[in-house]
């Protein structure tokens, strides 16, 4: 892409209305603009970001064996009725009635409506374990939405589900998500810790939240500074394998880190003094196993081993996809704009012409822009006619974690300048070594 086809909103200033650093970061990069309190817009460059994590999920799902569907944004209030949630969820769901005076409602979440097709289509013991996830458009009505995407009331999410025949197959499930879950946040860039949680209006008593340490975090955590050691890596596990997924969820979730509402002092008091650490957290996701809860009410059975109906155990898993791209910013940034981890930047990499017009500046930024392209990158070219110290605020601004300078004076020596955005540091090189090195770190976290 080139600057000058792109639409780039960025604003020079800082938006009043914007109180935390990834919401004004947004809206001066031109990644998002509101529509309505809670509601925005997704411009290209933060569209491009949250198909990049979406990407992400939906592979890391396949990995682990778990199908994708899609279920409608709206539902009937039949469903949640039929389940006991439609009066218990309180003044967050959107209600409203259709033309034939139906009573529906806005999703905020889906376990009626996946419950549903599922005791539509399932009947026997023999077709589980199955485990259906989407990434969908969500809607709850907060009473005071803020800081952007961090706590919007529109929102895009991707919410799974699993169906077993026993607790044991259900644990196995939840043990199976969280791998995953530890999976997909480190390719994001994100170390998000798992934390024992409340199950809120979703229901159950298994659950974890997982969160990234920031200072604008809605919740307070608490936890020992050990589990910030712990890393998954490039670990290979077999999914299916229960004691490979129970062992990592006993490595990662063995020490003491809970969210406010399920804090014990006692407990945290066993933690080494110089261990324990008070912070506040952004929740980008949580998995539930709540046993029987709606497969009961709903009628969600399947002929058993001794050919009897059994209710089937569930679980939920959730994460939040666009509020990830404010919890990477809170985590990643500084005072001249975003860090894109390379796992998630909207391109590659950017190309500055420090001297648009000069035929062998032109020439040699476009033959760095076809290299990287046929390598399969997306580099984002700006070939406006600006001033440098634009074009260098503006690729500060939107993070594009690595930068390729090319201008005259260089040329003349042969040389192109490679500038890491993370560190500052910058390096002088050929075109044909900057495409390379800009290869082989892509290549190195595919």
């Amino acid at each position: 892409m080139r600057l000058s086809r792109y639409f780039l909103p960025v604003l020079k200033e800082n938006p009043s209305e914007a109180q935390i650093v990834s919401h004004r970061l947004m809206l001066r990069a031109g990644m998002i603009k509101q529509a309505a309190a809670g509601i925005y817009s997704w411009l290209p460059l933060g569209f491009k970001v949250l198909r990049k994590l979406e990407n992400i999920i939906h592979e890391e799902q396949a990995r682990a064996g778990h199908i994708a569907i899609q279920m409608p944004i709206m539902q009937s209030a039949d469903l949640w009725r039929e389940s006991g949630r439609y009066d218990d969820y309180g003044q967050e769901m959107l209600r409203m009635k259709d033309r034939h005076d139906r009573d529906m409602l806005f999703t905020p979440t889906a376990e009626e409506l996946v419950t549903d097709i599922f005791r539509g289509h399932v009947s026997s013991y023999k077709d589980l374990p199955l485990t259906l996830y989407q990434i969908q458009w969500k809607f709850r009505d907060e009473i005071r939405p803020r800081f952007g995407v961090m706590r919007g009331r529109e929102f895009y999410m991707k919410d799974g589900y699993n169906f077993d025949l026993t607790k044991e197959d259900s644990l196995h499930a939840y043990n199976r998500h969280l791998v995953t879950y530890l999976r997909t946040y480190e390719r994001m860039g994100l170390q998000a810790i798992p934390m024992r949680a409340d199950s809120g209006p979703i229901g159950g008593d298994n659950t974890h939240e997982f969160l990234v340490l920031a200072d604008t975090g809605e919740s307070e955590v608490f936890y020992d500074s050990a589990v910030t050691d712990l890393t998954f890596g490039d670990r290979q596990i077999d999914y299916d394998s229960r004691e490979q997924c129970q062992a990592i969820l006993e490595e990662f979730t063995s020490k003491y880190a809970r969210t406010d509402e399920t804090h014990d002092e006692a407990l945290f008091n066993q933690v080494p003094e110089e261990r324990r650490r008070v912070a506040r957290g952004i929740e980008v996701g949580q998995i539930f196993y709540f046993g029987t809860k709606y497969s009961e009410a709903m009628g969600a059975t399947v002929q058993g081993p001794d050919g009897k109906p059994v209710p089937v155990h569930m679980g939920s898993h959730g994460i939040g996809v666009s509020r990830l791209i404010g919890a990477i910013i809170e985590a990643s940034h500084d005072d001249k704009g975003i860090i894109w981890p390379e796992g998630v930047t909207p391109f590659h990499c950017g190309i500055v012409n420090l001297k648009q017009g000069d035929d062998e500046a032109d020439a040699a930024c476009n033959k760095i822009y076809g290299a990287l392209t046929a390598l399969g990158l997306d580099p984002l070219y700006d070939d406006r006619k600006e001033r440098a110290g634009g074009k260098f605020a503006t690729m500060d601004l939107i993070g594009l974690p690595w930068r390729i300078t090319v201008g005259p004076r260089g040329l003349k020596n042969g040389v192109v300048e490679l500038t890491c955005r993370r560190t500052g540091e910058s390096e002088e090189m050929s075109p044909e070594a900057a495409v390379t090195k800009i290869a082989e770190i892509y290549e190195r976290i595919a």
